[in-house]
């Protein structure tokens, strides 16, 4: 892959050719080009950074100020493959370097990272500029295709134009997961991986929402509303337990929002074993059991259920619908049962929606088909990055961060390869 010497008179060699114009590819480019390599960025989206906009339509949050161990642990099982390139880039570091963007950023009180004006675009912009300005070039509609059998080093690009095979000392591919098709990510990459030996872990739906068989009265009322506060508890198993207090959405098929997507690795895991997964939602988090129990068995008089469970209890609107859409008239008129499902409703969840909807997803290039620069084993002078990694993390900033990261231990590795070529 290293050697351009088999490379047409007529076509220029690149040192790096990144594909991917997303935060990886695009920090990978950064990086490469400030040690004086050659760098152009393809992409097959008429602009680079579509996906990174649209994140940040509602505030786009950056990465988090929590402490790193508590940071580190939102990686699960690959927090010793994201830790060392954490180490070298992370939330500080990330900060700092937007501010070199002359882009300001504060910590919003749930200790997210924000720009201080919330958006993306004013972000992408400076840094597009900052990167052109360093010799990057871009080149937008061109479609990866694979490699050109007759030379390893060569890249097949679909174009406007016809197809055309550029050639590059090495290969930065920042491809992203499966997720947002519409905005590139759409996992094509895979099988032209794999045919080549790279070890692919499936991609699946990660902070992703779920279907629930609402009957059409309550998605008809409901679908839109908030659910908060509100806790959702995952049944043990294996001495895995899943607790996390917040608030979540329902729609139309089922439920969404950002509790949901913190707790949807462990969820899906559990509809692919077991066919589907149960939850418990306590409805009432910030009061006990027996104060429950007590003001549910507290007289009520002539009132109804409905105007009882308002009053003593606050219970109304879209969680007093929760109760009737998930117990039967006679759980709901039995005080006991009531009590318990107020602090812990079984709702059941039949499936992960659709990986191409979801806001990211899971699986990828194995660590393991990698040495530590990230480069493939399989193919000897390309290096990957970003989301076609196979790691996830919730969202709060842990997925950015570690895609900038990563990008720059691409851009490391790669940059390490070309000095020893």
């Amino acid at each position: 892959m290293p050697s351009c010497a088999t490379s047409p008179p007529s076509q220029a060699c690149l040192d790096v050719a990144v594909i991917g114009g997303g935060p990886a590819g695009l920090m990978a480019a950064e990086v490469l080009a400030a040690q004086g390599a050659s760098v152009a960025v393809y992409d097959a989206m008429p602009s680079v950074g579509r996906k990174f906009l649209m994140a940040g339509k509602g505030g786009m949050n950056l990465t988090h100020a929590e402490p790193e161990p508590a940071f580190l642990g939102r990686y699960g099982a690959r927090t010793a493959q994201i830790a060392p390139m954490l180490a070298g880039f992370g939330p500080q570091a990330l900060r700092d370097w937007v501010h070199g963007l002359g882009i300001e950023t504060f910590v919003g009180s749930s200790g997210r990272v924000f720009p201080t004006d919330m958006k993306a675009a004013p972000m992408l912009r400076a840094w597009l500029h900052r990167l052109r300005e360093s010799g990057v070039q871009f080149h937008m509609r061109h479609r990866w295709l694979g490699w050109d059998e007759g030379a390893p080093h060569a890249l097949r690009f679909a174009t406007p134009h016809g197809e055309i095979v550029v050639h590059a000392r090495v290969v930065v591919l920042a491809l992203g997961g499966a997720s947002w098709a519409r905005l590139g990510s759409d996992g094509a990459w895979v099988p032209r991986l794999a045919e080549r030996g790279v070890d692919i872990a499936p991609l699946r739906p990660a902070n992703c929402g779920f279907d629930v068989a609402w009957s059409e009265a309550f998605a008809g009322r409901f679908a839109g509303e908030p659910v908060k506060p509100v806790a959702i508890a995952l049944a043990e198993r294996d001495e895995q337990a899943h607790y996390r207090q917040g608030e979540f959405v329902i729609s139309a098929t089922g439920i969404e929002g950002s509790l949901v997507y913190a707790l949807s690795a462990p969820i899906r895991d559990r509809i692919e074993a077991d066919g589907d997964a149960t939850i418990h939602l306590d409805l009432l988090p910030a009061h006990s059991a027996e104060h429950v129990s007590a003001q549910v068995k507290h007289p009520r008089g002539a009132r109804s259920l409905s105007s009882h469970l308002q009053s003593r209890l606050g219970l109304t609107g879209v969680k007093a619908g929760l109760l009737r859409e998930c117990l039967s008239k006679e759980a709901m008129h039995d005080a006991d049962t009531l009590a318990a499902s107020i602090k812990a409703l079984p709702l059941r969840l039949l499936r992960a929606r659709p990986i191409d909807e979801v806001i990211s997803s899971a699986g990828g290039v194995r660590f393991e088909s990698m040495d530590e620069g990230l480069m493939l084993r399989a193919l000897p002078g390309v290096f990957c990055a970003g989301e076609m990694l196979d790691w996830e993390a919730p969202t709060g900033g842990y997925l950015l961060t570690a895609c900038f990261a990563s990008g720059r231990t691409a851009a490391l590795g790669a940059a390490a390869y070309l000095r020893q070529a």
